[in-house]
């Protein structure tokens, strides 16, 4: 069994290594021609549709994880930027993960990660718009955020090269562990085991998934190499992207953390927010 575990790792690894780092590169590249200031300023005025694709778009080329999403988050609040607008991202940052999706479409397939990327988007405008109609922006906390700095970022090929060693310090552990968890199960869960309990069309796994991905903190770069082996191994595909999103979304640090600029109701908002949008997710890739 540990000779194919090991085995498994090793080319799973390997594939990712090349993958991420390849990624990484041409993301820390395009970093520095992005006009971050110009994209606020048209966020601020322009039609709320309009607004919030720009959302999503800044979501997408700010690749970070939930936690460090809120010190942006609060630098937008402090702007007086459009309530539903500033959801929007919060909800859209973790999971828009211009790195992370083209793994997924290397390793899931690319009408996994297209789908996966709308649904995502869909919903958090969605779920932006609504809690702001529904009057939550009376529970935002006055809170003035410390150490963020706007960068005026310059296209810099030593300064990308230092950018993608400092995102593998950080993400590349996380990935190294999700392709571990996916060998081993690869080499030591039966696949009979797999497909006869987290299989088929059981709709109650949707929710499940989404419930227990909630507290944890997983990031997405750590879940794809198991997502693909639980999928091989007969995983249906709607529970394991509830279990993606929800994960990703929110976590328990990122909750320790809203609830300094967010009252409770708000939070348990949000909480009941990244629960609809990974169940309703997990549903829809059924459909699909």
């Amino acid at each position: 069994m540990w000779p194919e575990i090991f085995h498994s790792f090793l080319s799973i690894a390997l594939e990712l290594t090349i993958l991420f780092i390849g990624i990484s590169l041409l993301i820390s590249l395009l970093q520095g021609v992005i006009p971050y200031k110009k994209m606020e300023r048209i966020m601020e005025k322009s039609h709320p549709l309009v607004s919030a694709l720009f959302a999503l778009g800044f979501a997408f080329i700010t690749p970070f994880c939930s936690c460090s999403t809120i010190p942006v988050v609060v630098n937008l609040l402090n702007k007086k930027m459009r309530f539903g607008i500033v959801l929007i991202f919060l909800f859209a940052s973790p999971v828009l993960d211009p790195t992370i999706i083209t793994l997924m479409a290397a390793v899931l397939g690319v009408k996994v990660a297209a789908a996966y990327t709308v649904i995502t988007s869909i919903l958090s405008v969605i779920i932006g718009f609504s809690l702001e109609k529904f009057g939550f922006e009376a529970q935002i906390k006055n809170v003035v955020v410390t150490g963020f700095h706007e960068q005026n970022i310059k296209f810099d090929l030593k300064a990308t090269l230092m950018e993608t060693v400092q995102l593998m310090k950080t993400v590349y552990p996380y990935l190294l562990f999700g392709a571990f968890i996916g060998a081993f199960i690869h080499g030591a869960v039966p696949t009979s085991w797999i497909s006869t309990f987290l299989g088929g069309d059981k709709w109650w796994l949707v929710p499940i998934a989404a419930i227990i991905g909630i507290p944890l903190y997983i990031r997405l770069s750590t879940m794809i190499p198991i997502s693909q082996i639980m999928i091989a191994k007969g995983m249906a595909l709607g529970p394991v992207m509830a279990l993606l999103i929800s994960s990703a979304g929110a976590s328990l640090p990122e909750l320790t953390l809203l609830n300094s600029i967010f009252k409770k109701k708000l939070v348990y908002a949000f909480i009941a927010s990244v629960f609809t949008m990974s169940t309703l997710s997990g549903f829809l890739f059924y459909i699909i």
